[in-house]
């Protein structure tokens, strides 16, 4: 989750130097830019959805292998780029990497941890977060030190190339059981699964609207220094890691369901506490705590899911995983929309509209799960 999470932050860490190494005597254009990221969560989003259907098929071993080994490529290919074509390339294999083992990580630890998917989940997704704070520190230092980007990717290829070496001997648990695989097809006839993609979509959402806007929100809105904003965003990453671990730690003692009801309704609570309270320092506060009551929200409503169709496979899990990465690539369009309408207040606002939707959804997905187990 380490090696996937630096695929996905490289980018931002080093965005500044590449427009300037890159770019003419002016830099690359904002539009250039953006281009990056996009480039990186189209490879995610393609290796998501291509690679799901062949992990059932072919066993999950091979796809963890090959996502290390690509997110390990993409980062040597960054690291000599000699032009913003090839740096694209690099990013879009970068990203193809790291939807790989988006796609099988998940499917993987459910099939080996039956009776507590929810705790595990979240273990899980707390070594994403581990994983942004190691790519941000590493990163920030390297540049601090005058050692250069292409330093900083090198740096981090440990990780990936380490987790070749270590999964390499080891026996990998079959991803469904005798009664074989629930086709996606048959699982988009059942209207629960349709209602959980909706709530994955929105806890994605939760998350990333904060977690892109924060850095921009502190140094804009509230008049902070640029260093604070990031480290309000490292904080963040933090605060994240920390609740999943909590949840990890709790384990069965909390309902999944009540857990994602009461952390909705906290996270609208803080993100519209931290769009408006007038004092900053409150309010940056505010906006980091929002990491902690919106860490559960993806991979728990993963892990409800699973339990409900445990036969779905890594297909299932990759259909999940798109949906939870598209609301967390529409909500920071969102909060960059309302900005323009009104203000960045406004605008880190409008995304306490995604748990306050998710809210009602996961109620309603208890009841009929309720029903269905009565």
């Amino acid at each position: 989750m380490m090696s996937l999470s630096i695929g996905l932050n490289l980018v931002p860490v080093f965005l500044t130097t590449l427009g300037a190494t890159y770019g003419d005597a002016g830099g690359l254009t904002q539009e250039q830019l953006g281009r990056l990221g996009a480039i990186t969560f189209a490879g995610l989003a393609f290796g998501i959805l291509a690679t799901g259907p062949l992990a059932d098929r072919w066993g999950p071993k091979p796809f963890a292998q090959l996502g290390n080994a690509l997110v390990g490529a993409g980062l040597v290919a960054a690291a000599f780029a000699p032009g913003y074509a090839a740096l694209g390339g690099a990013l879009l294999l970068l990203g193809f990497g790291a939807g790989v083992l988006d796609m099988v990580l998940s499917p993987i630890v459910a099939a080996l941890n039956p009776e507590r998917r929810g705790a595990a989940m979240n273990w899980l997704h707390s070594f994403y977060c581990v994983g942004a704070v190691v790519t941000v520190l590493a990163g920030t230092l390297v540049l601090r030190a005058g050692f250069g980007w292409r330093t900083g990717c090198l740096i981090l290829l440990p990780v990936p190339a380490g987790l070749l070496a270590a999964f390499a001997p080891l026996q990998f648990p079959a991803l469904t059981g005798e009664r074989g695989r629930t086709s996606v097809r048959g699982l988009l006839r059942r209207g629960w699964f349709w209602a959980a993609l909706a709530a994955i979509f929105l806890g994605g959402a939760t998350e990333a609207g904060m977690a892109q806007w924060l850095p921009a929100y502190a140094e804009t809105a509230l008049g902070y220094p640029a260093w604070i904003g990031g480290a309000a965003l490292l904080l963040f990453s933090l605060a994240m890691a920390a609740g999943r671990m909590g949840v990890g730690a709790a384990g069965a003692r909390l309902n999944p369901y009540k857990l994602m009801a009461w952390c909705c309704g906290l996270s609208v609570l803080l993100l519209l506490g931290g769009s408006f309270l007038p004092v900053p320092g409150l309010a940056l506060a505010v906006c980091i705590a929002t990491g902690i009551t919106g860490s559960c929200l993806w991979p728990t409503m993963l892990a409800v899911t699973a339990d409900r169709y445990p036969e779905g496979g890594a297909s299932m899990f990759g259909v999940l995983a798109a949906f939870g990465n598209a609301g967390g690539i529409v909500m920071p369009w969102v909060v960059g929309a309302a900005a323009d309408w009104r203000d960045l207040h406004w605008g880190l606002a409008a995304s306490a509209l995604a748990p306050a939707v998710m809210l009602p959804l996961v109620l309603a997905l208890r009841g009929s799960t309720r029903k269905a187990g009565g």
